[in-house]
C-alpha cells in the first residue's frame, strides 16, 4: 500500500514558502542585528514561513492551516498599506486556499493511498 503521491502545486507551492522565508530572513537578518524593534516579530514570521514550507513537503495537515493562517496574517496587514497591496495578497490567500485545499491534495494531507 503506497501513501498518496504528492501534488506538484503543493511541492511548488511549499518550495515558495521556503524561498520567500528563507530569503526574508536574511534580508532582515541585519535589521535583528542592529536591534530594530519588530526585527524579531519579523524573523519569527519568517521562521513561520520555512517551516510551513518544510511541513508542507511532509504531508502534515497542520502545516497547511499554519500557511493559510501565514498568508492571511500578510492579508491583515496590507489592510494598513495601499489598495494595491491588499489586492495582491487577497489574491494569493485565494490561491494558496485553492491549491491546499484541492481534492488531491486533501487526499495527500490526509495520507490516503494512491487509488
Amino acid at each position: 500500500m503506497s501513501i498518496s503521491k504528492r501534488p506538484v502545486s503543493v511541492t511548488i507551492l511549499a518550495c515558495v514558502y521556503l524561498l520567500v522565508g528563507l530569503g526574508g530572513f536574511a534580508f532582515h537578518f541585519k535589521e535583528l542585528w542592529a536591534r530594530q524593534p519588530d526585527a524579531f516579530i519579523i524573523e519569527f514570521v519568517e521562521v513561520v514561513a520555512i517551516v510551513c514550507g518544510a511541513f508542507l513537503l511532509r504531508a502534515q495537515n497542520w502545516a497547511r492551516w499554519v500557511a493559510i493562517a501565514w498568508i492571511g496574517f500578510h492579508v491583515g496587514l496590507s489592510a494598513f498599506h495601499p489598495l494595491k497591496e491588499l489586492v495582491i495578497h487577497s489574491c494569493f490567500f485565494a490561491l494558496i486556499v485553492w491549491i491546499l485545499f484541492r481534492a488531491d491534495a486533501r487526499q495527500y494531507f490526509r495520507g490516503d493511498p494512491v487509488a
